[in-house]
This record gives C-alpha cells, structure tokens and sequence, in this order.
C-alpha cells in the first residue's frame, strides 16, 4: 500500500478535532476513492448523516465540513489525498470507535454509517439505491505517528514494559488471590469483598487523598474494576479500558459499536468483568460476551449469548446486567430481565477458548422436568423472570458455582387459575441458590429461599462462600441474603439449611422454619384486586445488588441497607396480556411508618452468634456495595455523592469525600509497588440511585459523569 502524502498530519475522527499528535491510522482494504463502484449509499441516508452532522460534528469541522476552526477539512482534495488508499469499513471503524470525544462510540453504529454515508457524497461518491452499511475493519489497523521524539519513545518503551510484564492469570492465582490483586468480582473466588492490605487503616485513613481520576465512557456506573500486576480494568459504555494502576494513564482501550438503540449508556450496567490466562471477558449491552488479551485489548472472540432477532431495535429480548466468573475452563454468566419474553432466563458456560457455548441451564423450569410442576400448571411461555443479575461464587474444593435467581416478572400466572390444575406454585427456580457443575451445568442442588414470590422480593444477590462455626464445628457455608434483608445459610456441599438470620426490615415474613428454612407469609398482605396495601420493604428491597462484606477474621458480616416501605397495588390480566408481559403489581415507594427520615443504614453483625455489634443510620440512602479490608476500614457510598470510610469495629465515621456524582459501583482496593489504592466508579444515573432519590427529594445527583476516582495516601 503507498501513501500519496505520509507526512500529512490530520486523520478522521467524525465529529471533533481530527488530530492526535499526528496520528494516522492505516488499513490495507479497497479505497472508496479507487475507480469503481465499490461504495454503496443512498441520498435518504446522507440526508440523515447531514442531520447528525450538524448537531455532533459542525463544531470543529464547520457547517460545510471545510470551514471549522478546531478540526481539518472533511471534504476536497486534502481529504481524498489522505483517505484514497483507505477503505470505507477503515473509515467506519474509526469514526465509530474514536467520536466523539466526549463519548467515544456513542451515537450507535447507525448514526456513524449515516454520518460517513454524508461525508462521502460531498466528496463526490455518487448516491445509489442501496444504503452504506460499513462494519469494523478486519484488516490489521495500525498507528504511525509524526513525532517520534525521545518523550515519546520514553513513553512507549515504558507502556510497552508495563503491560509485557502483565503475567497470565492461573486457577492458583484465582483461588488464592494476591493481596495487590483483585481478581474477581468482590475480591475472591468467594465473593466476600474483603481484602487484607491495611497500609490505610484507621490511624492515617485521614490522610486519604486523591491519586487520580479518569472520566470514563457515559453509563450506569455499576462496573468494578478488576486489578492484576499493576493494571486496572474497567468498562463503561461501549468501552473496556487497561490502565497504569499507579497514574491512570491509558495503556488500550478497545470500543465496541453498539446497535441502534443501545448508545445512550444506561445499558450498559454490567457489574463486573472476569479474568484468566490471558484473557479479559467482558459482558457488552448488546448482549455479547467478548474475550479481550490483556496486553493489546485485541478481540480473542465475540459470542452472542442472546439473539437479537426476538427483540425490538436490534436488542436482545434479555441483558447481561451481571458480570461472568471463570471456572474450569469455562466463562460462565447469567441473563436478566426479559420482561416480555417468556421462559424465563438462563446460565450458560462458555468454552474460555472459544467463546462457544458449552452449556445452558434454564432458570425456569420447563414442564416435563423437574420443579416444571411448580408454575400453577401454567404454559412454559407464561413463565416469566429467574433472571441472575449478579456474578457467581465457585468453591473449587467441591467444583461448584453458585447463583442466586430473581422474582416472576408476572405474578398473574400465580395469582389466576390455569388449565391445569393441582400442582404447585413455588415457581421453581425463582428466588433460589443454584449450585451448577461447571464442567457441564447440570443443578446439583437448589435452595429456594421464597416460595411463590408475588411481592417483588428478588434472592439475586452475592452468594458468599464463609466458614462458621457452628454447632462448635467450623462448617463450610453458602450465606446470601434477599430483598427482605433475612440472609440464610446452607451447607455448601449439599445445600442443608442450616440457620437464618432476619434484620428487622420486613413485615411479610411471620415465620421460618428452623429444619428446613421455609418462609411463611402474612396473609394479610397477599394481593388482592383493587385493594392497596403496606408492604415492608419496598420493591427495592431492604437490601439489592450492592453487596455486603465479610471479614472472614471476626465473622462480621457488614450489610447495606435501605429503610423503605410500599404502598402496593394488584391488576389482574387475561391470560392473552400475562403471555405479552410486563407488570401486573406496582409499588408506591414510602418511608416507614416507624421512619425518623434517616434512610441509609450499615448493619455490622456477628454471623456465628447473630449479634449485632453496631448500626450507622443516615439521612442519605446507600448505593453502593461494601468494601472491609485489613486496616480495620468499610468503606461505602451513598446517593448524596459521598464516598466514606467506617472504623469496621465500632462504625465510627472515619473520613469521607465528596464525588462528582453518586457511585452506584463496587469500590475495589489494590496496591502497586507497595502502595495501597483504594478505587471507586461515579456517575449517577444507576436505576438503584435513581429509584432511591424520591426518599431525599433534597439531594441533588447529576448524572452523565461516568468518572472512575483512586485515592492513595500522600507519598513520603
């Protein structure tokens, strides 16, 4: 391939300052500009790319895209020189992963195409009857760049060394972690958010400042980075990022094009990306699992765990909101929502090789099969949620993972009677602690917590892998707790109910069964038609996804808890509009009745003996998960943009900070050449925070400012 003018210094970016140090960016396919029809477009869709022109890119490139005064010309002769060798998909690719600057990837893959299909016909590629319909160039893209300086090849050299020394990811690593590391979603295979570095404690922990900050893509901000030799992970928006633990430079960032629909941030939710070998698998918004290596951010594979054909848009009628956890060679993950789509969820184990999907249990039963006759004999299409919106524990010893599973999306299908009649109506497998076989996930034991969940009251949440002594034996456990805020623990092996414990924020549980752990519910509050009733707690829950901590050395388990109620309503439906989805019960959020005004609660308890050691309550609702380390520090944020720090023995507010906005996220800590971080992602806008606010009408969170912030204390 020959360049008319290789020193030329600008490059494409669709929509803002089209130079970077004098960046190029090369690709060896056909030119649009070479002599033959080799581009299609049409005059409709250069029409609509002139629209999102004008209101995205005008502002550097000037109104007749040759007349801007912060970016190069995108039409005449100086561009065709410098794009004539290049293609449309290179083109694309660019445009698509780099604009704009404030939100790289972020006007979908339709507005990119439109967009390019306009810059083309101005440059002289005639209109025809079919539309552009470019796609990421397959061809190996490369950087040249101008200025190759001393600083520049320092800079290299040294980024180049950074991620070179990045070592491959092992079962042994994953099992017992580095204290430095945070491999896994909450710190372990154990999920127990607690780590044992404690160069900040609670003696210096006010010295605690900043290290560095670095706005992220636009999103629900509920990731947590992930941490191996130095480097940090995170994805947001369409993007998964590597960065120099230390300093938070960008050492790659790898863009995914998103489709129509899906570019505004709010689906991209997931909550935690996984890591091995070297690989780093990342759950996308359009319902893709994709491996990345952890040198380059080159794409390994792409599978699609969800058809998109079912769904509206070209979305999947389901999403990945959760995160993936590897285990014996597979990258295994849960689906969420699919509110209108019958059937319910599903797990699936992934080959971490290939990405080809190895096995998928559902978690809804199917009729025919075990636990299918506990849907009121209702049809497998009327069977609605089992969604897993949280990452899975593994328990290598017994070659397990562990899930928890969501409500029924329809209570109807419950509630109404069906053709079939005299079977039950547990709903299997909502509700539940799923114990799965990796290798081929088969279910090899089930708890369900709540039996015919009508009220919204999800068991999704972490399941934490604990040892307790119990009965004056130290006993290998399974503790998760639910909405309700009662946490149950089970014998990890076999799935025994061995005790509960309720923290005295519900009023629909009367009665557990101390064998077997049933819950029996107040009568007084099952649904009935036209009639309005106070349910404890909300539809929130008295605790969600943000998830607890466990500091394995005292057996304290440290909880996040919202003080909420409900005033709930039932509509019945026909069977036709059960089968079309959606909600037939609504929920009217309310303090409680017994409420002071103080929302926010952290609750330290003592698992083996059930005794609370302290409770901190506040004004401001929490929403983020917990953090406990070494030092003898929770840390923990809440909606008025606080991020704090607890002494973990007493609850005594140590040290807080203000961020940009709410962190709806996991904080994570590592270290880095003996130094200890402590990592947090902000941004607002998380459906948890935003449900949150009608509580405090007084707190402002502005949403939009996706930043990831790292405090370390001040160097000597």
């Amino acid at each position: 391939m020959s360049w008319r003018n290789p020193l030329r210094r600008f490059v494409l970016l669709g929509g803002a300052v089209l130079w970077l140090a004098g960046v190029f960016v090369l690709a060896q396919e056909q030119s649009f500009f070479a002599a033959g029809p080799t581009v299609g477009l049409t005059a409709e869709q250069a029409s609509r790319g002139k629209a999102v022109y004008d209101d995205n890119c005008a502002n550097c490139h000037g109104a007749n895209l040759d007349n801007g005064q912060f970016g190069p010309p995108l039409r005449g002769s100086a561009f065709k020189m410098h794009w004539e060798n290049q293609s449309a998909n290179a083109l694309f690719t660019y445009i698509a992963t780099k604009m704009p600057p404030a939100a790289p990837g972020g006007l979908g893959d339709r507005a990119y195409g439109d967009v390019e299909a306009y810059i083309l016909r101005a440059n002289g590629v005639a209109a025809g009857d079919k539309e552009l319909a470019p796609t990421r160039s397959q061809s190996d893209i490369t950087v040249r760049t101008i200025n190759q300086d001393a600083t520049y090849q320092a800079a290299m050299a040294a980024r180049k060394k950074l991620l070179a020394g990045i070592t491959p990811v092992t079962e042994e690593m994953l099992q017992h972690p580095a204290d430095g590391d945070w491999l896994v979603w909450r710190g372990s295979y154990q999920n127990l958010a607690f780590s044992p570095l404690k160069k900040i404690g609670t003696a210096n922990i006010h010295d605690l400042g900043i290290a560095w900050t670095l706005a992220l893509p636009v999103s629900a901000n509920e990731i947590t980075p992930l941490v191996h030799d130095g480097i940090l992970f995170v994805e947001s928006g369409a993007s998964v990022q590597a960065l120099n633990g230390a300093t938070g430079e960008v050492l790659w960032q790898y863009t995914r094009s998103l489709p129509e629909g899906l570019h505004n941030g709010q689906q991209s939710r997931m909550k935690n990306l996984a890591i091995y070998g070297d690989a780093l698998y990342a759950p996308t918004a359009d319902g893709h699992v994709i491996a990345l290596e952890t040198k380059t951010g080159k794409l390994i594979w792409d599978h699609a765990v969800m058809s998109s054909h079912e769904g509206e848009a070209g979305r999947a009628p389901f999403s990945l909101t959760g995160g993936p956890v590897v285990a014996k060679g597979k990258v295994i993950i849960g689906t969420s929502l699919g509110i209108n789509t019958g059937g319910g969820n599903y797990i699936v184990g992934l080959d971490v090789a290939t990405g080809n999907e190895a096995w998928r249990f559902n978690t809804i039963a199917k009729p025919g099969e075990p636990g299918g006759d506990s849907w009121n004999g209702a049809p497998f299409e009327q069977r609605f949620g089992g969604g897993v919106w949280t990452s899975g524990s593994y328990d290598p010893a017994r070659n397990l993972v562990y899930f928890g599973t969501g409500n029924t999306y329809d209570i109807g299908t419950l509630m109404l009677p069906q053709p079939r009649v005299g079977e039950s109506r547990d709903a299997l497998y909502t509700d539940s602690t799923l114990a799965l076989d990796p290798d081929t996930g088969k279910l090899v034991w089930h708890h369900q917590h709540m039996k015919r969940d009508v009220w919204d009251l999800d068991w999704v949440f972490e399941q934490s892998l604990l040892t307790l002594p119990v009965n004056g034996k130290p006993t290998e456990l399974v503790v998760t707790g639910g909405k309700t805020a009662i946490f149950d623990a089970m014998d990890r092996a076999t799935g025994r109910y061995v005790f509960s414990r309720d923290l005295g924020l519900q009023n629909i549980v009367t009665a557990i069964d101390p064998g077997t752990g049933e819950e029996t519910t107040n009568p007084a509050l099952e649904p009935e038609p036209g009639k309005t009733k106070l349910l404890c707690p909300n539809a929130n829950g008295a605790r969600n996804w943000p998830t607890t901590a466990f500091d394995p050395t005292s057996y304290i388990l440290y909880v996040p808890l919202v003080e909420t109620c409900a005033d709930y309503s039932w509509t019945p439906r026909s069977p036709g509009q059960i089968a079309a989805g959606g909600d037939d019960i609504h929920f009217g959020q309310q303090p409680r009745p017994d409420g002071d005004g103080k929302f926010g609660r952290i609750e330290a308890i003592n698992l083996a003996t059930g005794k609370v050691l302290w409770i901190h309550r506040q004004r401001a609702p929490l929403v983020s998960s917990l953090l406990a380390t070494g030092g003898g520090l929770v840390f923990v944020g809440a909606l008025d943009r606080f991020f704090r720090a607890y002494n973990a023995a007493t609850g005594k507010l140590l040290w807080q900070t203000q961020l940009n906005a709410a962190p709806n996220s996991s904080p994570v800590t590592y270290s880095v050449q003996g130094e200890q971080y402590v990592a947090v992602v902000a941004g607002g806008g998380g459906p948890l925070s935003s449900a949150s606010s009608s509580l405090t009408p007084e707190i402002d969170n502005p949403t939009g400012g996706t930043t990831l912030w790292v405090f370390k204390l001040p160097s000597r």
